[in-house]
């Protein structure tokens, strides 16, 4: 678009010379087309700021990405300007004879149009970039968790899996706002962050841990909330880090809180890391499958988990449940590839 083109639709005449003349003074570039051409003029109007259009008739139907149109009416009818205007066909209507005040409608336009319009594909830009930011946030965020799961090989792709068991849950609990959804599957992809800071020694153990273990285990928790709080997170990310081992009936830790005084991303996210630990595979037991894991969830409600977020769960058969943990997992690169290619990378 030429920001300073202005096209003045009309027959040749007395009047319209007078507006191109006028116009001139803006500095612009006028053109004045024969009305006769207005079947063939919108490709070339998309080339220019401002169109008038000045005589009988309404303008053609409007581009996708439209210069401003000013109408200039023979005959002055209320109802006709209003039906344009609504219509998105002109941005301005007035008489075909008020010369003047087409001469403000365009200057206007070509002064506080161009900057409007200057903006708004700065904002496009703007968000285009947040966009791309957003995505690459993403992949970083599940990419670290992927390799955290990867310090014990038992729990590949958890994360990933709770995430969208999360997801669905609150979906399924009325939390409609994709917003709020994509916040509480971020903090279910982090919630095991605190756990950089436990050793080796620890979370891979193969026997069974002491006390003082367990305490360290414990705070995980504390520790990758602290991790995070920094970054000025949403309230649902560090809710779900610090109060995921969390118990409805308060027996959880780190701090032991009771029913709805535990937040409800966390109490979402407890039913979905419980789901997926009874259906993995352990060192210690072989894995159950989603039935006997939804005999043993509800058998816990009200005790360890929120009684409305079982019935939640329960809505979906488990049938469903073993086919979302599928679909999540199907597309994460082969065990074996991964820990190559991590290997590879701290030599």
């Amino acid at each position: 678009m030429n920001e300073s083109r202005v096209l003045v639709v009309a027959d040749s005449g007395v009047r319209a010379k007078a507006l191109v003349r006028l116009l001139e003074t803006l500095e612009a570039d006028v053109t004045l087309v024969p009305a006769p051409g207005r079947g063939a003029l919108l490709s070339e109007a998309e080339e220019a700021a401002v169109v008038v259009f000045l005589g009988k008739g309404p303008p053609p139907r409007r581009a996708a990405a439209p210069p401003s149109v000013i109408v200039g009416l023979s005959a002055p009818d209320a109802r006709a300007g209003l039906s344009l205007i609504r219509h998105g066909r002109a941005d301005h209507v007035l008489a075909a004879k008020d010369l003047v005040g087409i001469y403000g409608a365009v200057r206007s336009e070509l002064f506080h149009g161009s900057r409007f319009r200057q903006l708004k594909t700065e904002k496009n830009r703007s968000l285009r970039r947040a966009r791309l930011l957003e995505e690459v946030y993403d992949a970083t965020v599940e990419n670290l968790m992927m390799a955290l799961d990867l310090r014990d090989v038992e729990t590949f792709g958890h994360s990933q899996t709770v995430a969208k068991y999360s997801e669905v849950l609150a979906g399924l609990l009325g939390i409609d706002d994709p917003a709020r959804r994509g916040r509480i599957r971020l903090g279910a992809l982090l919630h095991d962050i605190g756990k950089i800071a436990i050793p080796d020694s620890i979370l891979k153990k193969p026997g069974v841990l002491s006390p003082d273990e367990w305490d360290k285990i414990r705070l995980h928790p504390a520790l990758g909330y602290g991790l995070v709080k920094e970054i000025k997170l949403v309230a649902e990310v560090g809710n779900i880090i610090l109060y995921h081992h969390e118990k409805f009936d308060g027996t959880g830790y780190p701090s032991g809180l009771k029913g709805a005084g535990i937040p409800l991303e966390a109490r979402i996210f407890a039913l979905a890391d419980a789901l997926d630990a009874m259906t993995a595979h352990r060192p210690y037991r072989a894995a159950r499958d989603h039935g006997a894991a939804r005999t043993e969830i509800l058998s816990h409600r009200g005790s360890q988990f929120d009684p409305s977020v079982v019935k939640a769960f329960a809505s979906l058969p488990a049938e469903r449940w073993e086919r979302i943990k599928f679909e999540t997992t199907s597309h994460l690169p082969p065990l074996g590839e991964f820990s190559q290619f991590l290997r590879r990378l701290t030599r």
